[in-house]
């Protein structure tokens, strides 16, 4: 059922089967915060036009997920986050630019949250360095990451972040959806060692500054039900 009381169908149109809301997942990954060139944030950053960014604030996000287990099995995936932008009156962190490895994840991900999630090919490779790098269905390389994890593993600051900072909006075919994930686990610092991006396919991180890196050395994670809504709202 979903939150109007109908019942969803068993599968979308290409045959993938359909997960409804809520989801639990559990991986690894790392997530870091950048402070990012103007130019980047307004023009490099895949945001669409009825949501422009809130305010001249630098500071975006991006995440690299391994999820070991979710609704739809396993998989990877890598999204950016340009800060918070503007929904009608209100300002929410959005993800402009996502990539996974399960075209199950795709479907998903767009019903249920309207994630824009495309698919690619991920090469992960674990080591005292991570390797990670991504191609698309062409078999151009566009992104390749070398990250390293350090020091003492300690509790993720997730379950202590502000509801404000955790509530994400996305708008996809008329509809805003807005959720809050909830999210435990552990972490180590991190640093990246080398990496590079093809700015056609994904906001080019490396001419940003890292300020902050993190490796999730273990989570759990909620996806609630969306508040889904017209976008723009009507009278």
């Amino acid at each position: 059922m979903n939150d109007t009381g109908h019942s969803l169908p068993a599968q979308d149109d290409s045959g993938i089967a359909l997960a409804p809301a809520p989801w639990d997942l559990a991986g690894q990954g790392y997530m870091f915060a950048l402070w990012m060139p103007q130019d980047v944030l307004d023009c490099g950053s895949f945001i669409l036009p009825q949501t422009p960014r809130a305010g001249r604030g630098r500071i975006a996000f991006a995440m690299f997920v391994d999820y070991a287990s979710s609704d739809v099995g396993p998989y990877h995936e890598l999204l950016y986050i340009p800060g918070k932008l503007r929904f009608g009156d209100e300002a929410r962190l959005s993800i402009s630019r996502i990539f996974v490895s399960s075209q199950a994840s795709v479907v998903n991900g767009r019903l249920n949250w309207g994630i824009p999630k495309d698919r690619c090919d991920f090469d992960v490779r674990y080591g005292t360095r991570d390797q990670v790098s991504l191609r698309n269905e062409e078999g151009h390389r566009f992104a390749e990451m070398e990250l390293e994890a350090f020091g003492p593993r300690l509790p993720a600051p997730m379950q202590w972040t502000p509801r404000s900072w955790r509530t994400v909006s996305q708008v996809r075919d008329g509809k805003r959806f807005t959720y809050v994930p909830e999210a435990s686990g552990h972490f180590r610092f991190a640093r990246v060692r080398n990496w590079r991006f093809d700015s056609a396919v994904f906001p080019d991180l490396a001419r940003g500054r890292v300020l902050a890196a993190m490796k999730i050395t273990d989570f759990r994670m909620r996806f609630p039900v969306s508040q889904i809504e017209p976008f723009p709202a009507t009278a």
